[in-house]
């Protein structure tokens, strides 16, 4: 554990565990007798119960967002945006934080036991769409005491989530923020998802995703769809100001034929190595099919202005410039529609080098884009801070 928690972390944080009972009847026809969800929360819910937040996670998130499980001394995934004084301050917000369904961090999901065959769902865990993640997040809503939620927050599919919530459930959204995310995803992005799916079902361990069953793991085809996945989160100017053609090891000199390696491959095979081991290959098939199959205004005639017509709440859309998998012009696209629905909305392009990844990072406009959102949206609900001893 770091030595010491900064002053605007939420602190140690212990996840939470809801059971369901009643069946999810799923997109897919199918339904989820029973389930449950892991969750944290930060801050504390107000009288009103009008402060709640909810983050929904991207395709590789979970509901660790901010402040540290004890004996580690790595925060959640969004640390940097979530804590006292920070652009989602729960000295003034509730913040739950949740995984999915279909998730591997703890929530049911592949992993988990089929309650008809006592064993892992595997490749036989039904298919998800977006609207199921947001159905089973309103029953955590109610579980929680929370009718309205003073705003609904995501980036890339989490965003996708967001929107959908204000359309299922138009009037328990007060405020929706959007990063880095589109109304559904371009052929290239689609097919960037069935290459990294392909290299999963190619490897042998894999056993057409029965492989818990065979004691194995496809490390391999796992770390492969990852590093393809990684490739697309970054930039080209990104990569090149962080590695360039730096190399980790051999040399040019002419006449030595001993294996070369740049840093940036060093690098891909990093981060899928780490992902292999930590991330189940039948959630990352789901979860990409889910991404895959996103698209906000198939019901409406394919007309998003139709489909943003249903909205009643606030909107802030945010994009970073050199995002290429998820584009500014994709958030246009959103903003665009939601003005011609004649609905309040807020957009910012970020400058960043950072390309998708952007939306996790430190960045001092996009904070303060961030902040004077929220802090809009705290003063209209009336929702002030409360800096006790408890939220400390």
């Amino acid at each position: 554990m770091a030595s010491a928690i900064p002053a605007d972390s939420v602190g140690i944080v212990t996840p939470q565990q809801a059971e369901f009972e009643q069946g999810l009847v799923l997109a897919c026809g199918r339904t989820l007798e029973r389930y449950t969800l892991v969750y944290e929360t930060y801050g504390q819910l107000n009288p009103q119960a009008n402060n709640a937040i909810l983050i929904c996670h991207a395709l590789s998130g979970d509901h660790h967002a901010a402040g540290f499980h004890a004996g580690d001394d790595k925060p959640g995934w969004w640390d940097g945006y979530i804590g006292p004084g920070k652009p989602i301050d729960t000295d003034k917000f509730f913040v739950v934080s949740l995984n999915n369904i279909g998730g591997c961090g703890g929530s049911t999901g592949p992993t988990s036991i089929n309650p008809e065959t006592a064993q892992a769902w595997g490749p036989d865990f039904p298919s998800l769409r977006v609207r199921d993640w947001v159905h089973s997040q309103a029953r955590l809503a109610d579980l929680l005491g929370i009718q309205t939620w003073a705003a609904i927050i995501g980036g890339s599919l989490g965003g996708m989530q967001a929107m959908r919530w204000a359309l299922e459930y138009p009037d328990r959204v007060a405020n929706c923020v959007v990063i880095a995310s589109a109304l559904k995803l371009t052929a290239q992005n689609i097919a960037f998802n069935e290459t990294a799916r392909q290299a999963i079902s190619s490897d042998p361990e894999f056993r057409a995703g029965h492989y818990q069953e065979h004691d194995t793991i496809p490390r391999s085809g796992l770390s492969v769809a990852r590093m393809i996945g990684h490739i697309t989160y970054l930039s080209g100017d990104g990569m090149g100001e962080k590695f360039g053609r730096q190399l980790r090891s051999g040399n040019f000199t002419q006449g030595n034929d001993e294996p070369v390696e740049f840093q940036i491959q060093s690098y891909l095979r990093y981060q899928g190595e780490r992902f292999s081991t930590s991330f189940d290959a039948n959630t990352y098939m789901l979860m990409t099919r889910a991404l895959d199959y996103f698209d906000l205004a198939r019901e409406y005639d394919h007309d998003p202005v139709k489909a943003f017509s249903h909205a009643k709440c606030n909107f802030l859309v945010v994009s970073f410039d050199s995002d290429w998998r998820f584009a500014p012009a994709r958030s246009k696209e959103i903003a665009d529609a939601l003005m011609a629905a004649n609905k309040s909305v807020s957009y910012a392009e970020i400058e960043s080098s950072a390309g998708h990844d952007a939306f996790l990072l430190p960045n001092a406009r996009y904070e303060n884009v961030f902040h004077a959102f929220m802090k809009k949206a705290a003063n209209e609900l009336n929702i002030t801070a409360d800096r006790n001893d408890d939220n400390a």
